[in-house]
């Protein structure tokens, strides 16, 4: 199984590894996590000439220990770059961020079995995305539908998940018009993300052509997509808003710019998916002058922190969550210990965040410190070829 190599953005990856790995390294017991639990870690990549990768990686971690073990390659696939687990741990499903995929102008959507034991992916099927380059995947919270970001098609598109687990053609396709302010960036739309409320009733799309987070309905049950009222929320000219976070209360949306370098907090209303903005604060050091491009965010568990990746600055941004207004205060601005920093991910506990950094192929871990949030290396670092998307799916 192989997808058309041709690709409308480029991308030169450094094959160095800045620091040192171990293949095994419990962390010390008094950082473990105090409930208990396997999971399998999966991390999505890039396959191109130059990376190395070969498609999905797997990882065990013991959240009552620490410990983390490397299971190889999961499943071979092209430009895997964004990946999501269902509901029910059974299915994984990737994006293919590839340019042309039998026909021009789309990429590709593969969908996989999960073996329990092994962390290992069976290939299911794979269907057309519907835009080129897709570069991010959710499933909704019933399992039954995936949801994919087309960035160069400026698209999204939802398929059906079948009952062996397969993808069926898709049941909604919308086509985002229009452009923004930088010429180079945002001559057209670029979607960039797609994430679901957590009554699975909105879907919120961030687009980086159009300086926008666009919100839809979606039916769960036909698994369509329909412009909410109001359709969008704007963010700042040329911000160019690429990924999204949500409140464990649902009450605070968060959006994360690239070439703003920032993030923009929303109130929600949950109740119709109306979005009003509150708060935009910067990501980087006030002194710092140099190329960078935000990538990811996401929220604690808790609801208390947040944080942003920084790709230039080399770091990740930690916010103080108001549990009442919303609104962030910098806690601090921490070095990732690698090179563009893509994606990063909080293990399901919210002990331990897992920095992602694509061009140094690595995935450094920190300790999360539960009172204030910040960072520390817990001196674990995983060798990952061209890292982008890392995703926890709990065995035990």
């Amino acid at each position: 199984m192989r997808f058309d190599s041709g690709m409308t953005k480029s991308r030169n990856r450094s094959l160095a590894v800045a620091l040192a790995a171990l293949s095994l390294f419990p962390l010390t017991a008094s950082a473990a996590a105090p409930q208990r639990g396997k999971y399998l870690l999966y991390v999505g990549t890039y396959t191109e000439e130059g990376t190395h990768s070969k498609g999905i990686y797997a990882y065990s971690f013991d959240a009552s220990t620490g410990e983390i073990a490397s299971l190889g390659v999961a499943a071979e696939t092209t430009n895997p770059s964004f990946v999501a687990v269902s509901p029910n741990g059974r299915f994984v499903y990737a994006v293919n961020e590839v340019g042309t995929y039998k026909g021009p102008n789309s990429g590709g959507v593969s969908a996989f079995a999960v073996d329990r034991a092994t962390g290992k992916l069976t290939f299911l099927n794979e269907v057309p995305s519907r835009g080129a380059d897709p570069c991010y995947i959710t499933v909704d919270k019933t399992g039954k539908f995936v949801l994919v970001a087309n960035y160069t098609g400026g698209s999204v598109a939802v398929f059906p998940v079948l009952a062996d687990g397969k993808l069926g053609e898709a049941s909604a396709f919308v086509q985002h018009t229009g452009k923004g302010t930088n010429p180079e960036r945002q001559e057209g739309p670029h979607a960039h993300s797609i994430d679901l409320s957590p009554d699975n009733r909105f879907a919120m799309v961030d687009d980086l052509g159009l300086d926008e987070l666009l919100v839809y309905k979606f039916d769960g049950a036909k698994g369509s997509l329909t412009p909410n009222d109001p359709p969008f929320a704007n963010l700042d000219a040329g911000a160019g808003p690429r990924h999204f976070a949500l409140s464990p209360s649902g009450k605070f949306a968060y959006v994360v710019s690239e070439m703003g370098r920032t993030v923009t907090v929303f109130s929600n209303d949950a109740a119709s998916g109306r979005l009003q903005r509150l708060q935009t604060i910067t990501t980087l050091p006030k002194d710092f002058t140099g190329r960078n491009d935000d990538a990811e965010i996401e929220i604690h568990p808790s609801g208390m922190f947040l944080y942003a990746s920084n790709r230039g600055h080399e770091s990740i941004a930690v916010y103080a969550v108001d549990p009442e207004k919303g609104t962030l205060t910098l806690v601090e601005i921490t070095p990732t210990g690698g090179k563009e920093p893509r994606s990063f991910e909080i293990d399901p506990t919210g002990k331990f965040l897992f920095a992602a950094n694509q061009k140094s192929d690595n995935i450094v871990v920190f300790r999360i410190d539960e009172k204030t949030g910040r960072l520390t290396p817990t001196g674990k670092v995983l060798n990952v070829p061209a890292p982008v998307c890392l995703k926890f799916l709990k065995i035990k």
